[in-house]
């Protein structure tokens, strides 16, 4: 009986920390994909001087019926507000399954922000960098 308990003390501590691991490796999908992203939409600029679409040439940020724009459990996207101009873009990464909740973004001057729904229990948001890790601290 004593073994028992002990095994169900040590699962009730590791399972919460191993749901973190898994939860921390599947964000990576997000800000990886907003990484790219960004990378397309500066060599789409590059190409066509305009952040929007020109002639038939579609920001990456658009989907297309060839082109989902789906990371993992994030949905990328440019956000409606702001929405995009010739010379500005924000693109967003929402999460949708085990990353419900978690909200990233970028813009064309490389600034990230992290939005996270209450529901998250211990996890907080930041208007200045990715949160990756439950307690991360937002610098200053």
């Amino acid at each position: 009986m004593v073994t028992v308990a002990i095994v169900a003390i040590l699962a009730s501590l590791a399972l919460p920390s191993y749901r973190d691991y898994v939860l921390r490796g599947q964000l990576v999908d997000g800000t990886n994909g907003l990484s790219a992203m960004r990378a397309d939409m500066e060599r789409f600029y590059q190409d066509n001087r305009s952040y929007l679409k020109t002639g038939s040439f579609v920001p990456p940020c658009t989907a297309t019926s060839t082109r989902t724009n789906v990371v993992g459990n994030f949905t990328l996207s440019c956000t409606t507000d702001p929405a995009a101009t010739s010379t500005t873009y924000t693109l967003q990464a929402v999460g949708s399954g085990p990353t419900t909740g978690f909200t990233f973004f970028v813009d064309q001057l490389g600034v990230q922000s992290t939005t996270i729904d209450s529901k998250v229990s211990g996890w907080t948001g930041c208007n200045k960098a990715w949160v990756t890790k439950r307690g991360q601290a937002c610098p200053a």
